[in-house]
């Protein structure tokens, strides 16, 4: 590690170190090791890529890497070879990985196995683009990742250096122009005109809510106050999402940067990141990356020599899906029960501990530093008017590509499925989809040419929320959907509630009547009819949406509905009377993996 960075200068030598690390003149094996590669063996795969460096006295070094994107191509390696391009390939195996570096040895690169090249690679914080070397010979017949429909289309702001670094080597983030965003704001820009500039961005919370970010930054900045916070909403629960793991496991200093520019911004000394404990990974590489930018100084007391002085905290959340409500995580954080708060106030002016706080997402606080390096109308130039940008989407279920897509509002589920997902596994005819939450429940085919945005206008647009996107083909039951989101909603009520407690259980009873055979078409009215009397009279955000889960399926498929309530009889053969009980958790085989 090296030194202190006191100033600009410091910080060039540092990008000079870390452009040596990312690009070395021997080779390098890239691993990918967040959780899905984990999950999927990357252990075993640097392990045989360590043995078969010492054996075949390879001059490399072998690093690990952040997750690509390409999730159902895990467990991913990549050759950054030394005068040519950088190679991934998919489904590593430790046997694989040895041939490969065997073949490697004799000048062979094995492109038959090869999924994809890297001929160049923007480096979106600045706006540069590194390119490599030529390639010739058998290097050409692997298709570029840019040809490659799975990123064809996408757009990498959020995940811009997420598999190209590793993110426990401070350096290579440094290199790729992190922190150039934090020293700008912090040396040629005052607070006000940095959130000038995120309000001319367009940016909106992509947490679900989509509330303007330099709208709140401004009314916290406005308040009065002697103390302020800046807060990361890390506590992802949506059923299918893992978006704002996969950022903290692959480029937490994107978020660190994003928080350390809204601290100067509202005058917040101190932040704050929640973070749900069932991500042991990315808490793990969260605090390293919190611990070294304290020890070079870009985080703490005098940073980069400005004098603004910011410091980071990692808490650990319990898990509670309704802590992902920022008043029930302010409330979480503050040592309480995770219950929501009646607004307003609001947290902009009055939040934690009573003083004025920005709660942000992973997601949004990983755009901010771009739009402050490359300019406001750079960030609103991609997307759509109503919301400037772009966000990611976890596309799941019975889809052949699955993975993590970043692309700009105003695409359409079409284009996602069919164009970047490459369609559904084995050709089999699409049903619908559990898209942008449990909340929003299920919607038909009927929508795959709507525009997605942040809000829902007849004909035209589709609001994705947390981006959550669970393909469905005909082999789902949506009645068996409904009752799966409603039970998730039952298990994650706070219970604080009368409308919410109860109402998601009588919801969740009529349902699995329904899916026992023992339902009756009465039970459609009063489904209905309860949902409603729930989204109405629900305390907070939570409760007034699960009833979503049951309104939107509903009006998207009822004839199925019908068909278990009046002929008892599935369409989808999933559920089978009163055997096909289960409990509220359970799965649905359709959106396993």
């Amino acid at each position: 590690m090296s030194g202190i960075l006191r100033n600009v200068a410091d910080l060039d030598q540092a990008a000079a170190a870390g452009r040596r690390m990312l690009y070395p003149r021997q080779l390098k094996i890239l691993v990918g090791s967040a959780s899905c590669g984990v999950a999927m063996g990357a252990p075993d795969i640097e392990a045989a890529a360590r043995r078969a460096v010492e054996e075949l006295q390879l001059d490399a070094v072998v690093c690990r890497t952040g997750c690509i994107g390409f999730c159902a191509k895990e467990p991913l390696l990549d050759l950054v070879l030394p005068g040519g391009p950088r190679v991934s390939y998919p489904h590593m195996t430790p046997q694989k990985t040895r041939a490969l570096l065997d073949a490697y040895s004799k000048g062979n690169f094995l492109p038959e196995l090869a999924l994809g090249r890297f001929t160049s690679e923007e480096i979106v914080s600045t706006g540069e683009v590194h390119s490599y070397p030529a390639c010739s010979g058998p290097l050409q017949q692997i298709p570029e990742w840019s040809d490659l429909d799975f990123y064809r289309r996408q757009k990498k702001v959020i995940l811009r250096n997420c598999g190209s670094i590793d993110p426990r080597a401070l350096d290579e983030t440094i290199a790729r122009g992190t922190y150039r965003g934090a020293l700008r704001a912090m040396t040629r820009m005052t607070p006000e005109s940095v959130i000038g500039e995120v309000v001319a961005s367009g940016l909106r919370g992509r947490g679900g809510a989509a509330f303007p970010t330099g709208q709140k930054w401004r009314l916290a900045r406005e308040a009065s106050a002697d103390v302020k916070y800046v807060v990361c909403n890390a506590d992802e629960g949506e059923p299918g999402a893992y978006m704002d793991r996969t950022v903290l496991e692959g480029d937490p200093h994107a978020v660190l940067e994003g928080m350390l520019i809204g601290s100067f911004a509202i005058g917040a000394s101190e932040g704050f990141i929640y973070v749900r404990s069932e991500y042991p990974l990315a808490i793990e590489i969260l605090e390293h990356a919190i611990d070294e930018a304290g020890k070079r100084g870009l985080l703490g007391d005098d940073i980069l020599g400005t004098g603004w002085s910011f410091h980071v905290t990692v808490r650990r959340g319990a898990g509670a899906y309704i802590c992902g409500e920022e008043t029930a995580l302010i409330e979480s954080l503050e040592g309480h029960s995770g219950e929501p708060r009646t607004r307003p106030p609001y947290p902009a002016t009055r939040g934690l501990w009573g003083k004025p706080t920005v709660v942000n997402n992973v997601k949004t606080w990983a755009s901010v530093a771009p739009i402050i390096t490359r300019g406001a109308a750079w960030y609103a130039g991609m997307g759509t008017r109503r919301t400037p940008g772009t966000t990611i989407f976890s596309l799941e279920g019975a889809v052949k590509n699955a993975g993590l897509v970043e692309v700009p509002f105003g695409i359409t589920l079409r284009d996602l499925v069919y164009g970047i997902g490459g369609g559904l596994a084995g050709d089999r005819p699409l049903k619908g989809f559990q898209a942008g939450g449990a909340s929003r429940g299920c919607l038909s085919p009927s929508v795959l040419d709507l525009a997605i945005d942040t809000e829902d206008r007849d004909d035209a647009t589709i609001l994705m929320g947390t981006g959550g996107v669970i393909v469905l083909d005909d082999r789902a039951c949506m009645v068996d959907m409904a009752r799966f989101l409603v039970g998730f909603f039952l298990e994650e009520s706070c219970g604080k509630c009368v409308p919410c407690r109860e109402g998601t259980r009588q919801m969740f009873r009529i349902l699995s009547r329904a899916c026992e055979g023992d339902g009756t078409m009465e039970d459609l009215a009063l489904l209905e009819r309860l949902a409603r009397t729930v989204k109405s009279a629900a305390v907070c955000g939570m409760g007034a949406m699960a009833p979503g889960a049951v309104l939107t399926t509903l009006s998207h498929f009822r004839g199925e509905f019908e068909e278990h309530l009046r002929e008892k009889r599935c369409p989808a053969g999933v559920c089978r009377g009163p055997a096909a009980s289960r409990r509220p958790m359970e799965i649905p085989a359709a959106v396993r993996p």
